[in-house]
């Protein structure tokens, strides 16, 4: 009989650009691995809402967990509000050789061992900027609204989530040979725009952002994480784009 609740201990390693629903509000959906190198998502998470509960990508979290009924992915948890405990952060010397395992040649791949959470190393990327229209940001704005107006008056006000002006894109090869385009949906590349922004202004920070991910990040090495859609199981977005060394095979042996 298949499990419906328990506590968890997982390495985050993707924050998703927060949704604004008409059921959770503004939530965030997470995903980490255990210690056994077991996928989990994380979701609803009312990620600017946790106060002394927020984490970063490379930190050990624990919580509690309900087995979602609306969402058959296997990897799906529903974490049980108030439960979620940071730890401690990964040591960069320790990750490279930790996710190694994990990562696959394509979301194909993934599929097929029937799995929803993928990690990939992407060859030939490229990495590109385009203006939103008008309309889409006030879109966004408008659900990001909506969705702080949903809040209990115990929860801490936050100001409505800003939308990033620009869609940010990746274009890559897989280890099959196969092409592809994602929009990228990692919050921490919305951030990266606006903590580049804040210091020395829009076209400065969207040329820093060229260079990260066209040059450093290729260079010194990037993976990506991918989540299958929960209604559209067959389509997969870029949830995570993660600086990671390459590991050299001899170092495993």
């Amino acid at each position: 009989m298949a499990v419906k609740s328990g506590h968890e201990r997982v390495l985050m390693l993707v924050k998703a650009l927060p949704h604004a629903g008409d059921k959770h509000g503004e939530t965030v959906c997470c995903a980490g691995v255990t210690p056994e190198r077991k996928w989990r998502r994380q979701f609803p998470v009312p990620f600017r809402y946790l106060e002394d509960q927020k984490f970063i990508r490379w930190q050990w979290i624990e919580y509690d967990w309900r087995k979602p009924t609306d969402d058959k992915r296997p990897e799906s948890q529903r974490v049980q509000e108030g439960t979620i405990r940071p730890g401690k952060e990964m040591p960069k010397k320790e990750r490279a050789e930790f996710l190694h395992p994990l990562i696959v040649s394509s979301t194909l791949e993934a599929a097929n061992n029937g799995a929803t959470l993928a990690l990939i190393r992407p060859r030939d990327t490229v990495f590109t900027f385009k203006k939103k229209r008008p309309e889409a940001i006030n879109k966004e704005r408008h659900g990001y609204t909506a969705a702080a107006s949903q809040l209990s008056f115990l929860t801490q006000r936050q100001k409505p989530l800003e939308p990033c002006p620009y869609e940010f894109k990746f274009k890559y090869t897989t280890d099959d040979g196969r092409r592809h385009e994602n929009i990228c949906g990692d919050w921490e590349t919305a951030a990266m725009f606006y903590r580049f922004e804040k210091i020395s202004g829009e076209k400065d920070a969207l040329r820093k952002m060229d260079e990260t991910f066209n040059i450093e990040y290729p260079e010194r090495g990037m993976v990506f994480a991918l989540g299958a859609h929960s209604r559209y199981p067959d389509s997969w977005l870029l949830v995570g784009v993660i600086r990671l060394d390459e590991v050299d095979q001899l170092s495993l042996l």
